[in-house]
């Protein structure tokens, strides 16, 4: 029966989380060859979910393995260790923070610090921020957090590609979803991580978000000859789906924000505008959409004030 299980645990991530061990119950399901992901939930953070809310990968190389992003606890890093070891007794080699939110880096603790590893403006992020994020997800989801602490990676990173482990990465350096936004391409088996430059069936954040140059990465990427891409929230997929309802979300978004701008609006009549109907089914849309007025909108009064 044990065989089953696990595939249905595999198949469903969530059913295997238990709040009340602290247990993520994480399993890690295969995408490719030596590529496996840990899928959060479509949900913000909650006691419920322990803040397993983002998309966690490694890679299984020839000697060692590589960590895309280690979740938003010390908990969940420990159990992410635990999860990759019951797949691999190789090594750790390299930890890759794709970027500063917390429900990416929080389980930094977990890992060798010698192997954690971001680009220059992550670690400025992580530092600047990261102290009030630990403190906001304890406050968020409770006892999950305990003795979870800041760790900042240690190796600054910049685009290249290079064998790491035996596999043919590719580390580029983009930037919109957050100053420094890190995407991880693994060449032999097709597989981007896109980390939160893409959501999937979920509205995007937006508290750091750079609009225009968010979707000049989005161009760069549907550029790639991928097969398979990991969004940083939600479901892998095998095309650009994800990449075009991204793009679509954040192109309503921006032209919305600016009309109501334009129109005279203020703050609390933007955040009354209807969502529009392609997007209502996208997880956390009505919250995500609110969220994003707060930290957009002034910036779109701006520019209309300056246009008169």
């Amino acid at each position: 029966m044990l065989a089953p299980l696990l595939l249905a645990l595999a198949l469903d991530p969530a059913r295997a989380r238990d709040p009340a061990a602290f247990d993520y119950g994480l399993v890690p399901r295969q995408i490719a060859d030596c590529v496996y992901v840990l899928e959060g939930r479509k949900e913000d953070f909650s006691t419920a979910n322990g803040g397993d809310i983002a998309n966690t990968g490694f890679i299984v190389g020839i000697d060692g393995v590589i960590v895309i992003d280690t979740g938003s606890s010390r908990r969940y890093g420990e159990q992410m260790r635990a999860a990759i070891a019951r797949v691999t007794p190789l090594p750790v080699v390299l930890t890759l923070n794709t970027h500063h939110h917390p429900d990416h880096f929080l389980g930094n603790q977990a890992f060798p610090p010698d192997t954690l590893a971001a680009l220059p403006e992550t670690i400025a992020g992580i530092e600047a921020e990261g102290g009030a994020f630990n403190d906001n997800l304890y406050r968020l989801v409770g006892d999950w957090m305990r003795d979870t602490e800041v760790v900042v990676p240690r190796r600054r990173l910049a685009a290249s590609r290079q064998v790491i482990a035996g596999r043919d990465l590719e580390l580029l350096a983009l930037g919109g979803h957050t100053a420094a936004d890190l995407v991880v391409i693994d060449h032999a088996s097709g597989t981007v991580f896109a980390a939160d430059l893409v959501f999937n069936g979920r509205a995007p954040t937006t508290p750091h978000a750079d609009i225009p140059r968010w979707l000049d990465a989005l161009a760069q990427l549907e550029r790639l000859p991928a097969r398979r891409w990991v969004p940083g929230h939600g479901a892998v997929h095998e095309d650009t789906g994800p990449l075009r309802q991204t793009r679509a979300y954040l192109d309503w978004l921006s032209r919305t924000l600016q009309g109501a701008a334009e129109g005279g609006l203020d703050m609390a009549e933007a955040m009354t505008l209807p969502v529009a109907a392609e997007f209502r089914a996208l997880a956390l849309v009505e919250h995500e959409y609110r969220r994003s007025v707060v930290h957009l909108f002034p910036a779109a009064e701006r520019a209309a004030l300056g246009s008169r």
